[in-house]
């Protein structure tokens, strides 16, 4: 993780008197689906679609989201909670929908949802997957810089948000319990 991404996903610093308000904007304002037919050449070893090609679906689409919501570049601060709940095969139609479920002062969660359908037959969606990821939101030279508010539009749009912060809090602690053991191991004499 680059330090702009880690500066950007630590505890958020508080604003300046001077610092003017930046207006949110709404959760649809930003929302996004991207689809894509699977091929041949997105299998593994099992005949299945690779994981690794519905993560950079799930990157590519996300950093979309995070990017038009911060309104401009946004880079991948982390992944986490990706779920894989089906296969997707071959002929495949997946669809990537993402949404921004919560903003920091230069950090964004973005929630995805994949799902998949067969492209030549008329039956709905299944979900295959889903994953949460943190952006940061950088400048020309990289420095981590504000995003807007996101403004949760709908019932499941707060409950999502709400959500959000509860996983912030967590990846928050499981950092830092981390650096103090590390911390901790080194007075003790380990190098690790």
């Amino acid at each position: 993780m680059t330090d702009q991404a880690t500066a950007a996903v630590g505890p958020e610093t508080p604003e300046s008197p001077e610092t003017p308000e930046i207006p949110g904007k709404p959760t649809s304002a930003s929302r996004t689906t991207l689809s894509h037919i699977m091929t041949q050449a997105d299998t593994n070893l099992l005949g299945t679609v690779h994981g690794g090609v519905i993560m950079k679906l799930v990157d590519d689409a996300a950093g979309a989201v995070a990017g038009r919501h911060s309104g401009g570049p946004a880079v991948t601060a982390s992944m986490d909670e990706m779920a894989f709940l089906e296969p997707v095969r071959v002929g495949d139609l997946v669809h990537v929908k993402a949404q921004v479920n919560w903003t920091g002062r230069t950090s964004m969660e973005v929630g995805v949802r994949v799902l998949a359908e067969r492209w030549n037959e008329s039956t709905p969606a299944t979900q295959v997957g889903s994953a949460y990821l943190v952006f940061a939101a950088v400048d020309a030279d990289g420095r981590p810089r504000r995003v807007p508010p996101v403004l949760p539009e709908t019932e499941r749009d707060e409950r999502r948000y709400q959500e959000a912060q509860i996983r912030r809090t967590h990846r928050l602690a499981r950092r830092r319990a981390i650096k103090e053991l590390r911390e901790k191991r080194a007075a003790e004499g380990f190098d690790d």
